[in-house]
């Protein structure tokens, strides 16, 4: 995709073939934010362009340079100190309209998290200065949830929070601020993936089945909890795995799955070793509210596709928490399910993966091709 862009702007207008120019540069995602004048890059580099004497926002409209002339810089600072003056067109010292929306929708989240009790979309349009509709839209646009999904989500953390603190589940749900009983107990499921009551004990009695097979990546640990799959696992050594289910649900009582519960496992197998095609299983998804955005926003990130924990850590509404991005992603406990190995470096280099470098390689390259039969991968088994 980016080398056709290159292509198309030097058949616009002549210059120097695609391979005179340097390969650091086909290959910078902010080469390609430049040519596509990507707002979402705004407030992250600007570039100078040598001819001219300026620097630009990566969204300016001014015609596009050369790339040979071109050079990135963090801050627009920066720019100037290597002799560079401020576009007239862009002004990439002011704030853009795409970081002051970004600005809004923060101080927003700000709003919801020190709430005492859900706030109505009014109030927050209220607040914004917009109406509500417009604020649904710009809020969805810049986290990639809507504002009521943001409050579940913070609703979701102060459970967690506050049921291991409080001497009664009762407390804890007015401290979460629900009002309602009935509406807590109706939620708490969703929340918790649990009863309430199970949560405060760590999760004692609650029943995890599990099972190992082989795949095209090596062993596969599958465990499930009556809401889902809790937990799949990916390694060499099998006994490390079992270890590692046992540490993340150190009061659960844990089991090998049935005869019945091959199924399962044969399903995941088949899906890690052709990830492109999907998994119909549900999902019982456990981690902080922050740790679900990310890794739903993880989620949406299509089979072929990768994005870097910057842009991942913009679509949640957080640009700063880039590193809280990778801390989550690798607290993801369902492998291939929640695709964390779509998350890239944003110079495009594969970044740390928990369950190594070679898996996560593997993976794009499967996703790429988009076909089953892209490697010869042992034949996928279950123990037994």
């Amino acid at each position: 995709m980016l080398h056709d862009a290159i292509q198309r702007e030097q058949r616009e207008r002549p210059g120097p073939r695609d391979d005179d120019l340097p390969a650091v540069l086909l290959g910078d995602p902010r080469w390609h934010a430049v040519l596509n004048r990507d707002a979402k890059a705004d407030g992250r580099f600007v570039y100078s362009v040598a001819t001219t004497g300026v620097y630009c926002r990566p969204s300016c409209g001014a015609r596009r340079p050369r790339p040979e002339n071109v050079r990135f810089h963090a801050t627009p600072e920066a720019a100037e100190n290597a002799g560079f003056r401020p576009c007239k067109r862009c002004r990439p010292k002011e704030v853009s309209a795409t970081e002051r929306n970004m600005q809004l929708v923060a101080k927003l989240c700000r709003e919801i998290e020190d709430a005492e009790a859900p706030l109505r979309l009014e109030e927050l349009a209220a607040s914004a200065g917009l109406s509500p509709f417009h604020l649904h839209r710009l809020f969805k646009s810049v986290t990639g949830v809507t504002p009521r999904a943001y409050m579940a989500a913070q609703r979701r953390k102060r459970v967690h929070d506050e049921l291991p603190r409080r001497d009664t589940v009762t407390a804890a749900m007015y401290e979460a601020g629900y009002n309602s009983s009935g509406h807590f107990y109706a939620d708490s499921n969703g929340l918790l993936g649990m009863t309430p009551g199970d949560f405060r004990r760590g999760g004692a009695g609650v029943v995890i089945h599990f099972a190992c097979g082989q795949s095209s990546l090596g062993r596969v640990l599958v465990a499930s909890s009556e809401r889902g799959l809790c937990a799949i696992l990916l390694g060499d050594d099998e006994a490390a795995l079992i270890r590692e289910l046992h540490e993340r649900f150190p009061k659960a009582s844990i089991t090998p799955g049935e005869e019945a519960y091959r199924d399962v496992v044969r399903h995941v197998v088949a899906f890690v070793d052709a990830p492109h095609t999907g998994l119909s299983l549900p999902l019982d998804v456990r981690g902080t509210a922050f740790q679900q955005r990310v890794w739903q926003a993880l989620r949406e990130i299509p089979a072929g596709k990768t994005a870097s924990y910057t842009e991942i850590a913009t679509r949640i509404g957080m640009p700063k928490a880039i590193r809280a991005v990778a801390s989550a992603c690798a607290a993801n406990p369902l492998a291939v399910a929640i695709p964390c190995h779509r998350a890239l470096r944003n110079d495009g280099a594969l970044a740390g993966y928990r369950w190594g470098l070679d898996r996560k390689r593997a993976l794009l390259d499967l996703e790429a091709e988009n076909r089953p039969d892209v490697r010869q991968a042992p034949k996928a088994g279950v123990d037994g």
